[in-house]
């Protein structure tokens, strides 16, 4: 820590570590008022600052694949809910057992968890969405706050197949919810409100980070976190084949490129300092880094990833248009 902090000064001006970035503030002023709303949300109860809020709240899962069962695991472990409060329904058994086990309430049919629900979640694939909503439509209430995890499916579907007066949230997680590290974003539609927001932020922040956006930039979203993880184990393995054919073997090269990986991506937000800046401050003049920077260069990596980005936002448009 004392190497890298003498390393960071010496990039800065006066030799000092900016004590807030302007990421920084962003950061804790969206804390301040995420705190405010917990605070005099219904739904919420804190007795500390410094433990994540507990949610009162009943919360639901239709459907307990993947992506439900790691949110459910890191809400329950991050104490932010207990498992009694969890209702979970899943066509197959093994998988309504193995919530059970946890001690979740396991149910054989959608109706029954939508019942025993003030948070629902909607974790089943895009094309059954419709159905699902079809089934629970005539159950649900304006009290509840339905949360859709469905890539693709827009607010607009969504109270459609409901009612325009539902408490409705569009939810984009991305895969690394599966080890408490996902990159978020939601929208608010229909009757959702401040106090649902505050809700969802106490649920998501327990395993990663979320942010409040406009539906129409969850399409960049999807871009940049929802298939990001893509682009970076693309990267990971590239490394580790090129420490490979220098030499290392497999295991260490994939272990080294991919701590590399989570060790630059703490340095960017634990700075707060810009990449760029960052990049800087490993290539020395006439150096191996600035070597190998020039080739990632030549080989058109950063329009590669822009393109990838874009590529993805531009295809979740074309896929919420069908």
């Amino acid at each position: 820590m004392f190497a890298i902090s003498r390393l960071v000064r010496s990039a800065l001006p006066c030799g000092r570590i900016p004590r807030i970035s302007c990421a920084q503030q962003f950061e804790h002023q969206h804390s301040i008022y995420s705190s405010a709303l917990l605070r005099f949300s219904s739904g919420l109860d804190s007795d500390s600052d410094d433990k994540p809020a507990l949610v009162t709240k009943k919360i639901g899962f239709l459907g307990g694949g993947m992506m439900a069962e790691a949110l459910i695991r890191g809400f329950i472990d991050k104490g932010v809910i207990k498992a009694d409060q969890v209702s979970v329904f899943d066509p197959k058994e093994e998988t309504r057992e193995k919530f059970a086990e946890m001690g979740a309430h396991a149910y054989d049919n959608n109706i029954e968890v939508s019942k025993h629900s003030d948070v629902l979640f909607i974790a089943v694939k895009p094309q059954v969405v419709g159905l699902v909503m079809a089934q629970i439509k005539s159950i649900l209430t304006e009290k509840q706050t339905v949360v859709s995890i469905a890539a693709g499916i827009t607010i607009a579907r969504l109270l459609e197949w409901t009612s325009p007066n539902m408490r409705m949230i569009r939810v984009m997680p991305n895969t690394p919810c599966l080890v408490g590290e996902t990159a978020s974003a939601m929208c608010l539609g229909g009757k959702a409100g401040p106090e649902d927001e505050a809700i969802i932020h106490a649920l998501f922040n327990a395993v990663g980070k979320i942010y409040t956006l406009e539906e129409k930039q969850i399409a960049a979203v999807t871009g940049v976190a929802g298939s990001g993880p893509a682009y970076v184990f693309m990267m990971i393995e590239a490394m580790a084949d090129g420490a490979v054919k220098a030499g290392l073997p497999r295991a260490v090269a994939q272990s080294l490129a991919a701590q590399t990986v989570l060790g630059s991506a703490k340095m960017v937000l634990e700075t707060g300092m810009h990449p760029g800046a960052l990049k800087d401050m490993v290539t020395s003049p006439g150096g191996t880094t600035i070597a190998a920077v020039h080739e990632l260069e030549r080989s058109g990596m950063r329009a590669a990833f822009m393109n990838a980005v874009t590529a993805a936002a531009n295809r979740a448009n074309e896929l919420a248009k069908m």
